[in-house]
C-alpha cells in the first residue's frame, strides 16, 4: 500500500502502486474500515467490487490506484465508493462467453450496486458506485 491518506469521520482514502498486491490490500482496507463504521453488512460486496475495480485498473493502467469511501450521513442511506486511476479511458462493458476468464466485472458491478457509472478526472479517471445500507 502507498499510503493512507485518511480514515478518519466519514470518508476514508487510500492509495495503492499499481501492483498485483494491491487488490488484495484494497479488498482488506475497504472490509477493515466498513466493518470500524459498523457497515459489515456491506463490507463483502463492497470488498468484492473494489476488487474487480482496481484489478481493471491494474490491467489497464500503470499509475497508482485510489480507493475512496464515503460512509452515508444516517443509519440508512447510501455508501459511495470510488476507484481512480491515472488512464482517462472509461471502462467497457463487454460480454464475456462461458469459457472467458475475464470480462464479467461490470456486468457483476451493475447487478450489484444500486447505481454505478464513471467521470472524467484531471488526471485519469474514477469509477463509482453505490450501495444501499440496510437498517
Amino acid at each position: 500500500m502507498i499510503g493512507v491518506i485518511d480514515t478518519e469521520g466519514d470518508c476514508a482514502t487510500w492509495s495503492f502502486p499499481a501492483e498485483p498486491g494491491a487488490v488484495r490490500s484494497a479488498r482488506n482496507a475497504v472490509r477493515e474500515r466498513l466493518c470500524a463504521w459498523g457497515l459489515g453488512s456491506v463490507a463483502d460486496v463492497a470488498a468484492l467490487l473494489v476488487s474487480e475495480l482496481v484489478t481493471n485498473s491494474l490491467r489497464h493502467a500503470t499509475g497508482p490506484i485510489g480507493v475512496r469511501l464515503v460512509r452515508p450521513a444516517g443509519p440508512l442511506g447510501v455508501l459511495l465508493v470510488e476507484v481512480s486511476d491515472p488512464l482517462r479511458d472509461p471502462p467497457r462493458e463487454r460480454t464475456a462467453s462461458p469459457d472467458d476468464e475475464s470480462g464479467r466485472g461490470l456486468l457483476l458491478l451493475a447487478r450489484s450496486s444500486r447505481a454505478w457509472g464513471t467521470r472524467p478526472e484531471e488526471a485519469g479517471k474514477t469509477v463509482w458506485f453505490e450501495l444501499a445500507v440496510p437498517g
